[in-house]
């Protein structure tokens, strides 16, 4: 940016705002000029720039083109927000300026409570003057009065400041943020508005670094006893974590966008991330603190544009895919029994592999193998199903201990030490589907690892790859109903009955959510681009082609 990263002031964590409106009226500044890293130039914007098609108006965004003034974005940025789909019902500025008037009318000190959403979340001011500041606690107050049903976003705070540098006034920043809540669009939402959507964002954002940021992965995993935990503070590396010339750039393609793009613009910092650890690694390192401190001093790695380059660089599914994933995620909480109107964990998610206990792998390398399958099966323990030291090495036995779970992992030692093994996604009974002949089944998380002598995963080709499979056009897919709240289904025996087991649906749930990356998403070249699994009475096969 040619300057110095701007210094982030976060506000206190008390337990109410005063708020001041006696020394404010009217005024529509709320930004510190001199701690804007952007230059005052007129911006060159296109006049018809919001007719421009969509592939256009998106590389316009991501190559910087309004972020040369306060001006451009101040121009765009409302024009922007009001051609998002949103509830017919939605507080706009008009709403906003009654409830304000109500809540701060007198010009006085007035006291108000956080909103709920708030808790636990830093509010980043930017560079905003203490009007600013004043006039962003007002709309986050009045955020929490009219959508109640917002109980937790630590995306909200930092978005709603960021368009109030932008902003004619407090109501149209208001409006703005209130449209991006009620967004309706499909498999688009911009801002997570409970811990349980936080939460599967945050698992969602781990099942993707583990494909997309295997290096990176790989060295969170040996350095972090928990690497959920890192994964769940993503967000924050963005938001407040950024610098602020960075973030607003973020902010062009966000609000075009939607939520994958925070997903591509935290894989590309995880990945510098990588390159800037040196050989040693991260041993002894507190990982999350490392990680908020390179992302405050992202300036000193990469340029932004540089950043926003490798983001987009980084071949992704599809948002519909991807919100297969997350709805998945979401799932998995469920069982673990986190609700919609939870504010935090009354548990720890994360497995205890320090009292795993194995012949074939130790405690270090069976957290290593957790941390590489889906982050929603990852937060159950393993539960051991069938072992050649205690149930023989009869293969029909193997598959009759199996019958009836999903997914499992495969471990298998030889004779000289060395450790392989598998990730299944699909229950063995589908083999029973093919007949006499050996069919294969399964889906695109399956894979294939070692653990000694070296640590390597191999993961079907499409995953780094997308491009070689094309989408199913969306009128002959079908979208399966998320149904949060409805179990994942009954195991066969009591040990699937526990909130701690997931075990696979009796074969009546028909309804129940579509696995991530099944092959009916896909158009595949051949075949073979589908052999995951099969199973017969002479042996099993786990990928081939």
């Amino acid at each position: 940016l040619g300057s110095a990263p701007v210094t982030i002031v976060v506000t206190s964590e008390a337990d109410t705002w005063d708020i001041d409106t006696s020394s404010c009226l009217g005024c529509g500044h709320f930004v510190d000029r001199h701690k804007m890293p952007e230059p005052q130039q007129p911006a060159p914007i296109p006049r018809d720039v919001l007719g421009r098609p969509p592939k256009e108006l998106k590389r316009l965004a991501r190559e910087g083109c309004w972020g040369r003034s306060p001006a451009g974005r101040a121009r765009l940025y409302p024009r922007l927000i009001q051609q998002v789909s949103c509830r017919l019902v939605t507080p706009d500025a008009l709403v906003y300026r009654d409830v304000a008037a109500r809540l701060f009318g007198k010009p006085s000190v007035s006291s108000h409570p956080l909103p709920e959403f708030l808790e636990g979340c830093p509010v980043p001011t930017y560079c905003l003057n203490e009007h600013g500041v004043t006039a962003l606690k007002k709309i986050l107050i009045c955020v929490g009065a009219l959508f109640p049903d917002v109980t937790h976003s630590p995306l909200l705070p930092a978005l709603a400041a960021l368009l109030l540098h932008y902003s004619e006034d407090e109501a149209q920043c208001f409006e703005s943020v209130s449209r991006l809540l009620a967004s309706n669009a499909p498999h688009a939402g911009y801002v997570d508005q409970s811990f349980l959507a936080h939460q599967a964002s945050c698992m969602t954002f781990g099942d993707l670094a583990n494909k997309h940021c295997p290096a990176a992965h790989k060295l969170i995993a040996g350095a972090a006893e928990n690497v959920l935990e890192v994964y769940s503070e993503w967000l924050s590396w963005l938001f407040p974590g950024l610098p602020f010339g960075y973030a607003v750039r973020v902010l062009d393609v966000f609000l075009l966008e939607g939520q994958k793009v925070l997903y591509r613009i935290a894989l590309a910092l995880l990945k510098e991330f990588r390159l800037s650890v040196g050989p040693a690694g991260l041993q002894g390192s507190d990982v999350k603190a490392e990680l908020q401190a390179f992302a405050r001093n992202i300036a000193q790695h990469v340029t932004v544009d540089k950043l926003l380059e490798r983001a987009f660089g980084i071949r992704l599914f599809s948002r519909k895919e991807i919100w297969l994933l997350q709805m998945a995620n979401r799932k998995a909480l469920v069982e673990r029994g986190i609700t919609v109107a939870q504010r935090r964990p009354s548990f720890h998610l994360a497995v205890d592999m320090q009292k795993f206990s194995s012949s074939t792998v130790t405690a270090q390398e069976m957290r290593l193998v957790w941390s590489w399958i889906p982050e929603r099966f990852s937060l159950f323990p393993p539960l051991l199903l069938f072992s050649t030291s205690e149930d023989g090495c009869s293969l029909q036995r193997f598959y009759a201990c199996c019958e009836g779970y999903e997914p499992t992992v495969l471990l298998i030692k030889t004779t000289e030490g060395e450790v392989c093994g598998a990730f299944l996604s699909s229950d063995w009974s589908e083999r029973k589907k093919s007949g006499a002949t050996s069919g294969f089944f399964g889906t695109g998380e399956c894979f294939v690892f070692t653990v000694r002598p070296e640590a390597e995963r191999y993961e079907w080709v499409f995953i780094k790859k997308p491009e070689l499979a094309k989408a199913v056009p969306r009128s002959r897919q079908r979208s399966p109903s998320p149904a949060p709240e409805s179990p994942l289904g009954s195991s066969r025996d009591s040990r699937g009955s526990s909130p701690n087991h997931l075990a696979v649906p009796s074969a009546h749930r028909r309804g129940r959510l579509s696995p991530f990356l099944a092959i009916r998403h896909f158009l595949l070249p051949s075949k073979t681009a589908s052999m995951f699994m099969s199973g017969s009475r002479d042996g099993i096969v786990i990928g081939k082609g």
